[in-house]
């Protein structure tokens, strides 16, 4: 027979044996937990090759700039255009990113929109922000200056290997929020359109069927909201993803120097219809009620399939 010394060993050993396996399984269990947690999140962003960057937060849709470093270079006057600056991600190691064409307005340089060219391409786009052919042009003259514009980002620019060609947007200022409609109509293929306080003699835009975001300012004398921002966005189709948002207490030019509800949305709506990133919805919808900064916001939501 073992002494009662051996005994107890042997029975502590047992002991200590099952709470190894015990510990063990346990182990296994929150790794198991964590793997299919990171092969979900790698199942999803498989789902969306688009997707670029962390997670959002309001903090960063806000910030001034986002995730993604930048850089810039100055584009002379093109044939279809009066040239610009082209702002880009330095980064190329998450695959190309869409691009958007930015027009100022009549009168305007490409100054009194530039603050949006660092700002969108820090949240992983390609930027250019054009000077128009001439400060008078009308409109729909604008929005053949964006889509060549454009044109020259994906087909002859330095920076064309960074960008897919399939996902492209516009947005302007004014005549240049004009043209963005116009350009929109022009050419369905364009994956987001947004118009900042737009002015056009064109009241109906219902064959666009590019998601819009129609930006207005409650105080605008210029482009008042009634006779225009607020006509184009009835206009488009319900079946349009489509948004309207009024700024409290603003005024036509408000959208022409850094405006923190400007920037969070139209961050939002170029990250979900250009990049297809359903984690911008959130800032969307469910559809945003009056507040200090918004006197109004429309909308079609909600935006996921």
């Amino acid at each position: 027979m073992p002494s009662p010394r051996m005994t107890t060993t042997t029975r502590r050993g047992k002991s200590f044996g099952r709470w190894r396996l015990v510990v063990l399984a346990v182990l296994a269990l929150v790794m198991g937990l964590v793997g299919a947690s990171i092969g979900s999140g790698a199942a999803l962003a498989a789902d969306n090759p688009f997707q670029r960057g962390p997670d959002p937060t309001p903090q960063s849709i806000e910030a001034e700039r986002g995730p993604f470093a930048t850089s810039q270079m100055t584009v002379p006057a093109q044939s279809g255009f009066g040239g610009g600056t082209v702002y880009f991600p330095i980064d190329t190691s998450q695959g190309t990113f869409g691009a958007v064409a930015i027009s100022p307005g009549f009168t305007e340089l490409q100054l009194a929109i530039s603050w949006l060219g660092p700002r969108l391409a820090s949240q992983g786009f390609v930027v250019i922000t054009i000077d128009t052919l001439g400060v008078f042009d009308f409109p729909d003259a604008r929005a053949d200056q964006l889509l060549a514009a454009l044109d020259y980002l994906t087909n002859t620019s330095s920076v064309r290997n960074r960008i897919d060609r399939n996902r492209l947007g516009v947005m302007g200022h004014s005549m240049g929020g004009g043209a963005s409609m116009s350009a929109a109509n022009k050419r369905p293929a364009l994956q987001a359109a947004i118009p900042l306080a737009g002015w056009h003699t064109t009241k109906n835009w219902s064959a666009v069927r590019v998601p819009t975001l129609v930006v207005a300012a409650q105080n605008d004398a210029i482009a008042p909201t009634n006779d225009h921002s607020l006509p184009f966005y009835n206009s488009l189709a319900n079946t349009v993803d489509k948004a309207f948002l009024e700024l409290r207490g603003a005024g036509h030019n408000q959208t022409n120097s850094p405006d923190v509800t400007t920037a969070r949305f139209a961050i939002s709506w170029l990250k979900r219809f250009i990049d297809d990133d359903t984690r911008y919805d959130q800032f969307l919808c469910p559809t945003p009620q009056p507040n200090t900064a918004i006197s109004r916001y429309l909308s079609t939501c909600p935006y996921t399939p």
